[in-house]
Order: structure tokens, then sequence, then C-alpha cells
């Protein structure tokens, strides 16, 4: 075991540049000493946003000296409670850069750089709350952008709490009322178009829930900032509310998402779930894609539901005892498991392109392959072997196929012909600049050089399956029992996939998982080397751990002193499905890492001693529930 724990050891510690060891000590000394081993699952002390509404659409029209209210609707998405007095109030503060004074400061604001506190007194998990302040135009006419960020006083700035929008200040009345209106109806420049959808039709059993996830592009010429997927206007009460599960925001929004824009040309990808009908038949249920609180045209989402037998009626079902209620929420949780999706398509941030690779990155396949532009226009098309250099200068891309640089106004996408077929990035080896024992430049299916400006620099992109990224995992060894990898990559997948839901943490810089500070991710070659946790990802394929139906925050660490410690006695707020168990097998030990979720030393032990994997997690993750969700 011992010989197990270093390995992983010296596996985590990742060197981001040669002759960076104590860096990599740093990053082990902070995943399993200060935070759960996956970086940041959890909300920043228990605090996390998701936006919801926004008074106004658009850009939002005022005359010099006129005073307008804006109200901003927050989704608490986190561990603990917000209130609006006492330490750590929620309120906003300017942003970008922070506290700094507004031209649209009114005398009614706390102070220049802070507009209002939170108007209810308390907002608890799962409740939304408000922000309402009012703007004050200035004299000098022009567009305005207005940047604000939503934080817990004197504790933290709050995750998902940015909220950005256009402000224009013109001169006459009708000019503001032309445009009030027309943003009040017209949807000019919105546009989409649904690319992908997880199922065609759905046959499932009545009252059932049926998860769901659809690809929308943008195909209008404005940004989109909030998206929501809701209810049709024109539906009927009764009839929608037959559809809502406990997911959804409101009656009438299923979900909401406010973590980055999404410009002309790309592909949102949003999921949420509903209630199949309780009466037999074939039904279509539908819903609208909304952006900016603007309908979008092109976003109805229609999906044909055939349920296959009618609900029992009140007078069949058994009497709800304690113990019988119990029972059939698990069976519940077991049968809305059988509603799957299509497998997630993640990306991963594998390569900050800088002076490592002279600021360029040169990539050749195994397969022919494509090299397209963010727009998916095919610039080039290139035969298995044959090399392309690319690199981002002065707001634009440039490439090399052997024919001369070519420019690109748009990022760059080498995409194999063959899916999941191995790139490789011929001029990035660890060997050579991080003193690595491999060079670890090989990644399946797509590669994609994309710069960012929240961070200012270039990203090298992997985007591919899930199951195939979980196979480039570095986070345990070929020869540790197949348990305990059965039981250490769900709980893996189940971190992957909480944050390919929500796509905020990395949203600002395109991808979902950073390959070093989030998960030690290393590609294709690490899958050649661990054939053992090929064969664990396979045998667990699409198992998700989910609590009460959600998809549940999965720590772990490297090991305990004879029992795991429950969240609030690490960090902040109650999560019920991380209570404290006992870990016999490290009596006496002494504690290594934070101490929350699965302990890798008691789970290793218990593998050996024959527990299944599934046994393994239902024990450190308490009343967890187990989904094949694809």
């Amino acid at each position: 075991m011992e010989e197990v724990l270093i390995r992983n050891t010296r596996n985590f510690i990742t060197r981001r540049r040669k002759g960076s060891v104590l860096v990599g000590l740093l990053l082990f000394c902070f995943f399993f000493s200060s935070a759960p081993f996956m970086a940041h699952a959890a909300p920043v002390k228990g605090y996390e946003a998701l936006q919801v509404t926004v008074s106004g659409r658009g850009t939002i029209a005022m005359r010099p000296g006129e005073q307008k209210t804006m109200t901003i609707g927050f989704q608490n998405i986190g561990t603990t409670t917000w209130a609006n007095n006492g330490s750590g109030f929620v309120s906003v503060y300017t942003q970008d850069p922070k506290y700094r004074t507004s031209v649209f400061q009114d005398v009614s604001w706390l102070k220049a750089d802070q507009p209002a506190r939170l108007t209810e007194s308390q907002v608890k998990p799962g409740e939304v709350g408000h922000i309402e302040f009012r703007l004050h135009a200035p004299s000098q006419l022009g567009t305005y952008r207005e940047t604000f960020q939503l934080a817990s006083e004197d504790t933290a700035w709050i995750p998902g709490g940015k909220i950005s929008f256009s402000l224009q200040v013109i001169n006459t009345i009708s000019e503001t009322s032309n445009q009030n209106t027309s943003k009040t109806t017209s949807t000019d420049g919105y546009l989409a178009s649904i690319l992908l959808k997880s199922a065609k039709t759905i046959k499932t059993e009545p009252g059932k829930v049926v998860s769901y996830t659809t690809g929308i592009k943008n195909a209008g010429t404005k940004n989109w900032g909030t998206r929501t997927v809701r209810t049709p206007d024109v539906a009927i009460a009764t009839s929608t509310s037959n559809y809502r599960y406990t997911s959804w925001v409101n009656d009438t929004t299923l979900v909401a998402k406010a973590d980055a824009f999404v410009t002309p040309g790309q592909m949102d990808l949003i999921s949420f779930q509903f209630r199949a009908p309780s009466k037999k038949g074939k039904y279509t249920v539908q819903f609208v894609f909304a952006a900016d609180n603007v309908p979008v045209p092109g976003g109805e989402i229609d999906i044909p539901v055939e349920v296959t037998s009618d609900a029992p009626d009140v007078k069949d079902q058994p009497v709800t005892t304690k113990e019988t209620k119990k029972k059939k929420t698990k069976e519940q949780k077991q049968e809305e498991s059988a509603v799957q999706i299509e497998e997630p398509t993640i990306r991963v941030g594998v390569l900050i392109v800088d002076e490592e690779t002279e600021n360029k990155v040169r990539v050749t396949c195994e397969d022919n392959f494509d090299v397209q532009d963010g727009e998916g226009h095919l610039l080039a098309e290139m035969n298995t072997g044959k090399e392309v250099e690319a690199y981002y200068k002065d707001g634009k891309y440039f490439y090399n196929r052997g024919k001369g640089v070519e420019t690109s106004s748009f990022y760059l996408r080498f995409v194999p012909k063959e899916k999941n077929a191995v790139c490789t990035v011929t001029n990035f080896d660890r060997r050579v600049t991080r003193n690595a024992g491999y060079a670890d430049n090989t990644f399946r299916n797509i590669l994609e050089l994309r710069y960012n400006k929240a961070k200012d620099r270039v990203w090298l992109i992997n985007e591919l399956p899930m199951e195939m990224y979980l196979r480039g995992l570095a986070e345990t060894s070929n020869i540790s029992h197949i348990n305990f990898q059965k039981a250490l990559i769900t709980a893996a997948r189940t971190y992957a996939f909480y944050h390919w839901q929500r796509a905020t943490k990395h949203a600002d810089e395109y991808f979902h998982v950073d390959a070093y500070a989030d998960q030690v991710y290393k590609g294709y070659g690490q899958e050649e080397r661990t054939p053992n946790l090929t064969r664990a990802v396979e045998e667990s394929k699409g198992t998700i751990v989910t609590y009460d139906g959600k998809t549940a925050i999965t720590p772990y660490f490297s090991r305990s002193d004879g029992r795991t410690r429950s969240w609030n006695e690490v960090w902040y707020g109650d999560v019920k499905w991380l209570q404290s168990v006992p870990t016999p097998c490290d009596e006496g030990k002494t504690l290594w890492g934070h101490g929350v979720g699965m302990s890798a030393s008691q789970a290793l032990c218990m593998a050996n001693q024959g527990k299944d994997w599934k046994d393994i997690l239902t024990y450190f993750y308490t009343d967890i529930d187990l989904q094949k969700w694809w």
C-alpha cells in the first residue's frame, strides 16, 4: 500500500516548467491538505450563484440624467444561506476593474462602488434572491458597459455572480421610447438552430423523470448572455405543471445558464429534466429557448415522448408508512437512472501555449485530419503523418501546412476524420521541458488552439468523449485493485460530469476542466500505460454518483486517521452525503489530506478485502445512488 501511495504522489505532482518541482509539491499540498482533491468542486466557502433573471434585455437605453431600476435574480446553488445583514452579508460591487466608481452611480447606492444589498433577509440554498438598485445616466452620450459582482462581505466573491450589460445614453425621448419598445418586442439579431438532441424519442413509464440535453447554435448576430429553457408562453399552467421536476428554477423555467457569452456561430449545450406524463399515449413535450429573456426564433424544443402505461390510481398505491416511503424513493431513483443521455463531450485545457513551445504548436495525427476554423469552415485537409504549425498573434490565428503561412480570424481546430484518432503535439515533450518520465504529448480526438481575453493567454484544448478522457487520467496506478480503480474512476467521472453540466468553472477560457489543476490528465500516453484503468472505465461506463437525483460532489483524499471528516468539520455548510464514517484500516495512522469523502487508503483496503466498488462508494458517500447516465 505504501508503494501505491508513493506512486500516486509522484504521478500527481505536475511540473509545469522545467525545474518547477517546488510548484508541483505546493500543488500536492494544496489538493491533499487544504481542499477537496478535486479542486474547486465545491463553491467558494459554500457560496455559488446562478443568474436566472435580469430586468431589461439587450442594450438598455436611457436619456442623460434619467434613472432606471435594475433587478437581478440569482439562484443560490451553493451550500451557505445568504443574508442581507450581519457578518458576510451579500451585496454587489462594481467590477472590471474592482471597486471602480461607476458613471451610473445613484445617490441611493450604499457606496460609490457598492450599489445595493440583497433584497431578501435571507436566501437558502436552492432559493432565488434579488439585487435591486437604481442607475443614474451620465450627461455624456454614448454606449457603456457596466459589470457588477455578487459578494459576501469580507468573505468571498461569489462564483457565478458576475453580471454585465450594455447601456446606451441617447438624447431624445422619442428615440428612447422607440428603442425600449423595440427591445421589448423585437427578436432582431436573435436566431437559434437546434443541432444536437440526446434522444430523438423518449419511451418511458408514467411520471418518470427524463434527463435531456440539447445543443443549440447561435445562428444570429447577437451574443447570448443569460440562456433559459422554459415552457411556451401559450402553455396552460395546469398542463405544463405536470412536467415540472424539482430541479426547475420556477414553475415556467427548467434551467438557466449565465456562465459566459455565447457568440454568433458557437453552440451551447443545455441539460434539463422534466417529468413524463402520467397517462399512456404519445406526446410532444414542448419547451422554448430564450436568450437574455427573448424567446429565440428557431429555439423551439419538441420532444416526442411515448408513455407505455397509465400511472396507478391513488387507491391502488400502497399506504405510505415511513418504511415504504423510503423504499419507494429508492426505487424511483433507480428508475430515473434508466433514462439516459448521450455521452458528454468534455473540453480539457491541456497546454498553455507559451515559451515552453515557442508560443506555437505543431500537430500531426495518426489518421487523415482537417484544419477548421471556429465557424466550422474547412481550411485544409491533411494526410496521415503530415504536420501543421499554428499560433496566435495580435488578434489573428496563423497556420502553415507546408504551403506558406496562412491566416484566420477565428480560432483553429484540428479534427481527425476518424473519431477518437490520436494526434500528437510534436514540439511539446514533458521529458525535455518538465523533466518528466514520459512525453505525454498525444491526445485522442480534437485539438483546438484558442486565445481568451479573460486571462490573455492561449490554450490548447482537447475535446473528446467523457469515457476517453477518463482513460487518460493519472490519479492511481495500473496495479491497484480493480474495484478500487472503479470506485476512484466513478468519483472522477462524477466530478468531470458536474463541471460539464454547469460549464462555469473555466467558461472564460472555453473548457470544462484543467488537465493540471482539476484532475491529472495526461492523454493517450497514460491510457497506453494503464490498461487496467481502461478496463475500470469500461466496466463502470456512464455511472455517476447522485444524491436526490442530482450530481453529487465527491471529494477524496489520500489517507485518514481512523475516521473521515464530515463536510462541515472542514469547510462551510452541510452536505448531507459527506458525513464522517469509520476507517478501521487507517486506525493509528496520520491523516494525509483534508479528510472529507473517500479515503483512498481505506478504499484500497476494502477492495483488497473483497468489497465491490459500488459498496465502497456507498460506504463513504452517505445515502447516495449510483446512476448510469449513458
